[in-house]
């Protein structure tokens, strides 16, 4: 690492001094010579990207890196030792935040460096293993989402006719999400597309610009397994979720109509409630995944298929936003999932939000609520 920032620094000196300015010069300048059989050629045609766009680069991953290792460590740790959430369910959760923190912990610290010298400085083989893990780590977030909504769909819309979810069943998911993951992302390294420099320099990803169809053909394959089934999953999941819960608060209001009283609150209907609750948890969860992600698709899409122009601004701002998305759990758990809140207020009252009112009325409905009704 200092050798290659001795390398680097002559470099910067050289490329800013004397107000020459970008004339003649390319983003792929800074890198050093033993990357460059890595970087394709379509990024010789971008002049560098201002110093400034470095330093902003740098310190946005580095505030998603503190927020995501801090928020990612507290629902862990709440998961993990508050009793009442010590559930199968909420084994797929803490899977899902053990993932978004791994990726926080590997992606921030080297792209921050890297923003640091303007390109990339750790040498081909740590390029490969940066690329993997963002996408290993990618993957196995979205699959444990689709864990979590089957799971929801098994609790509400099958109910007593669902098969109950064990923590051995639990772990095993979880295992599996890994191994799946880790097949499909390790696939570059061995000759099926490659993980390569990107954008501005300070990050590696896959090889989408490649001209080869056999090279190509890996993003569309991954894709299918690893965005577009998960997505279609979740998608099948929550639609017949919410149908489930619309057919039984109609049933509720026709069955209080006929009773002649204004609601039917019994302990079932809270619990499925509460049930319902937490699914739209999940789903916002999932969305906001999707949400992030999806640009860096359309990212590679539009490299294997030539559809626009690829700017080194626009792909790193792609993969910073895709990074996001391990910030998004712990503030949407923070605010929405009430015996998780209320294991904060007990345990670490100082990041507590919501008042004393609406704490009580969450563990109290929370009591009704069925011991698979805990995961979200």
């Amino acid at each position: 690492m200092a050798t290659a920032g001795l390398m680097i620094e002559p470099q910067m000196a050289a490329r800013w001094g004397g107000g020459s300015g970008f004339s003649n010069q390319t983003v792929v300048d800074m890198v050093p010579p033993e990357m460059l059989h890595l970087v394709d050629s379509h990024w010789y045609q971008f002049p560098p990207m201002n110093p400034l766009w470095h330093g902003i680069l740098g310190f946005v991953i580095g505030l998603l890196g503190v927020i995501s290792y801090a928020g990612n460590i507290v629902v862990i740790y709440i998961f993990s030792t508050t009793k009442s959430l010590r559930t199968p369910s909420n084994l797929l959760v803490v899977n899902l935040a053990f993932s978004d923190f791994l990726m926080m912990i590997v992606m921030c610290p080297f792209m921050l460096i890297n923003c640091y010298y303007e390109t990339w400085v750790f040498g081909p083989l740590m390029c490969e293993i940066y690329g993997m893990a963002g996408s290993l780590f990618g993957c196995a977030s979205i699959w444990s989402m689709v864990c979590i909504a089957m799971d929801r769909y098994n609790v509400i819309v099958k109910g007593l006719a669902g098969e109950q979810l064990t923590s051995k069943k639990a772990l095993l998911y979880n295992f599996l999400v890994w191994v799946h993951a880790a097949a499909w992302t390790s696939l570059p390294m061995f000759g099926w597309n490659r993980y390569v420099p990107e954008g501005n320099m300070s990050a590696c990803g896959t090889d989408y610009l490649t001209k080869d169809w056999f090279s190509r053909s890996y993003i569309i394959v991954y894709s299918v397994f690893c965005y577009w089934t998960p997505l279609l999953l979740i998608i099948y999941s929550y639609f017949f979720i919410v149908k489930a819960v619309a057919a039984h608060e109609k049933q509720m209001r026709d069955q209080a109509k006929k009773m002649n009283v204004a609601s039917l609150r019994s302990a079932e209907a809270q619990s499925t409630s509460a049930e319902c609750k937490l699914a739209k948890i999940g789903l916002m969860i999932t969305s906001l995944w999707f949400m992030a992600w999806t640009p860096y698709l359309i990212i590679n899409f539009s490299g294997i298929f030539e559809t626009m122009t690829i700017s080194p601004l626009f792909t790193i701002w792609g993969s910073l936003f895709a990074k996001a998305s391990t910030v998004y759990n712990p503030i949407v758990y923070g605010i929405s999932h009430p015996k998780y809140r209320a294991a904060l207020k007990e345990k670490l009252p100082f990041l507590a939000c919501g008042d004393d009112q609406s704490e009580t009325q969450s563990q109290a409905s929370g009591a009704t609520a069925t011991s698979t009704g805990d995961a979200a």
